[in-house]
């Protein structure tokens, strides 16, 4: 007797455009409901230098162009830059250059981490933000000055305080000590900044801890990503994703 097998389901396409260095693949597929697909490449390198050479490097247009043509060949509805810093570094416009390449490039829709974030925030209604990063000063004072030119209060802005290049081997443990140091007793909301550093798990339980919103890069990039579709991202009890 032949078995009728159904599926697979229809997929919806998310492009996500990642740096060369990104490693929470798995972390952003947690956020997905099973009827999309994420369809991420990669940047070219950056060449050698600090942290703030670095993250220009990849602020440049040109950086975006092949990695969005590519996850649009195969049906990439929207796309997305999933990198924080490599979004806010040139400010305001230099977030808006890079979504006009993405559009370019042959992007229906076209979004970055950082604006990401900025949505996210102001859909908790934060006014007064926490922020923890793992950048060097010269980056994470361009954080600062990206998020008070869109509105908000930064009232604190806490640093890793490991070597950049030790990034990509942090673990929940860092980041949730991180967190809970860099969060102030006026602020009513903290960001996690930074595509590199994982917090799937972290952010409902130090929300209840903390008694106030965590926004994550990655929660965010992937929240907005889903939002443009009129589509809804997983994260159980995740302040972000109710409302």
């Amino acid at each position: 007797m032949k078995r009728h097998v159904q599926g697979p389901e229809p997929q919806t396409g998310v492009g996500i455009v990642a740096p060369y260095d990104f490693a929470r693949d798995r972390e952003l597929w947690r956020w997905v409901p099973s009827t999309v697909s994420l369809f991420i490449a990669r940047t070219g390198g950056s060449p050698e230098g600090d942290n703030l050479d670095s993250v220009s490097a990849l602020n440049r247009p040109s950086s975006v162009r092949r990695p969005t043509r590519e996850v649009c060949a195969v049906g990439a509805e929207v796309v997305v830059y999933a990198c924080t810093a490599c979004s806010f570094v040139g400010g305001a416009l230099g977030e808006a250059a890079l979504r006009q390449a993405m559009r370019d490039a042959g992007a229906r829709r076209a979004l970055t981490t950082s604006g990401a974030a900025v949505s996210a925030l102001r859909t908790v209604k934060a006014q007064r933000v926490a922020v923890v990063h793992p950048y060097e000063r010269p980056v994470g004072n361009r954080l600062r000055d990206y998020l008070v030119a869109s509105g908000f209060d930064v009232v604190g802005c806490t640093p890793l305080g490991i070597p950049v290049r030790e990034v990509l081997d942090t673990g929940y443990a860092e980041v949730a000590d991180l967190i809970r140091t860099g969060d102030t007793e006026d602020a009513d909301a903290i960001f996690v900044s930074c595509t590199a550093l994982p917090t799937y798990d972290l952010i409902a339980p130090l929300e209840e801890e903390l008694g106030k919103p965590v926004v994550t890069a990655n929660q965010a990039t992937v929240w907005a990503a889903l939002r443009e579709l009129d589509l809804q991202a997983s994260g159980a009890d995740q302040t972000l994703l109710r409302l």
